[in-house]
């Protein structure tokens, strides 16, 4: 991305979020810049062109800050597609961060949320999960909540696209007509990030974790967890001990980890087409034989 004159670039998004004069703009992807702006602070500025996504990723970083437990960029200001949002300096994974962050995030996991589906207050109801839409919808029973709200919105529009095959599409009804003995014990609504995953995951300058894009609302906390996960984080280990030590997860929980996984893989799956089909069809494979 370039800046350019007019409403449209980064470096004039900047100054009418931050009110301050910009000495600097490099692209760092499709979408997203770092604006320097005078005396030295430097900000992210991101286009988010998905339908609600700004206000809720803004909504949500706010909602997940409010907690005092995970680290989180201070949002600076949000405008039609645009955010601007504090730029965390790189440091490297660490052990004793992970542990750190496995606490926190049970913390952040702790200071709950209304209800299962919940947004964050001021956050819309039709959401996104990175470019897919996620809508929030509220219910107070996780396992039909789950079904209804995570897992068979993806599974349709993959079986619409043809993404996924009826004979495919089957495990997973299966899984959802089966999810309230799957699921294990009741557990309270959860503050999520939402989109968990090492790509969301920043391990800072000053030896702390923080969180970037989420898709916040209240949810079951081994979804986090299990997103986690799925495609790798360093010191995940010490992560979960920190996590355990601070809030041990229910009995079992290790035996759902492929069920909480079925809603970032189906929406894998809607995004990306059948390279994680198998991967999805699978987990929901494994979800039905713990």
């Amino acid at each position: 991305m370039r800046d350019v004159d007019g409403e449209y670039g980064p470096a004039t998004v900047a100054r009418r979020l931050t009110g301050r004069a910009v000495t600097g703009v490099r692209a760092v992807s499709a979408g997203i810049a770092e604006v320097t702006l005078r005396g030295g602070p430097v900000v992210i500025v991101k286009r988010q062109d998905a339908p609600g996504g700004v206000r809720a990723e803004a909504a949500g970083l706010r909602w997940l800050a409010e907690a005092g437990a995970v680290r989180v960029p201070a949002v600076h200001g949000h405008d039609g597609s645009w955010l601007v949002i504090d730029r965390v300096p790189d440091g490297r994974p660490g052990a004793e961060a992970a542990a750190r962050f496995g606490r926190e995030l049970a913390a952040l996991h702790a200071a709950g949320a209304p209800a299962f589906g919940a947004p964050p207050p001021g956050g819309p109801r039709d959401a996104a999960i990175g470019l897919a839409p996620m809508r929030n919808v509220t219910g107070a029973n996780w396992p039909v909540w789950y079904a209804e709200h995570r897992v068979l919105p993806y599974l349709r529009r993959a079986v619409d696209d043809g993404t996924l095959r009826p004979g495919e599409a089957e495990v997973f009804e299966r899984v959802c007509a089966r999810l309230p003995e799957l699921a294990g014990p009741a557990e309270p609504p959860a503050r999520l990030h939402g989109d968990l995953w090492n790509g969301n995951v920043l391990w800072g300058a000053d030896g702390r974790v923080w969180l970037i894009d989420p898709a916040a609302h209240g949810g079951h906390r081994e979804t986090d967890l299990a997103m986690l996960r799925l495609f790798g984080c360093p010191h995940l280990d010490r992560v979960l001990a920190g996590y355990q030590e601070a809030a041990p997860l229910a009995d079992g929980w290790r035996d759902r980890v492929a069920l909480h996984q079925l809603f970032p893989l189906l929406v894998h799956v809607v995004l990306f087409g059948r390279s994680y089909a198998g991967q999805a069809v699978e987990a929901a494979r494994t979800a039905l034989t713990r």
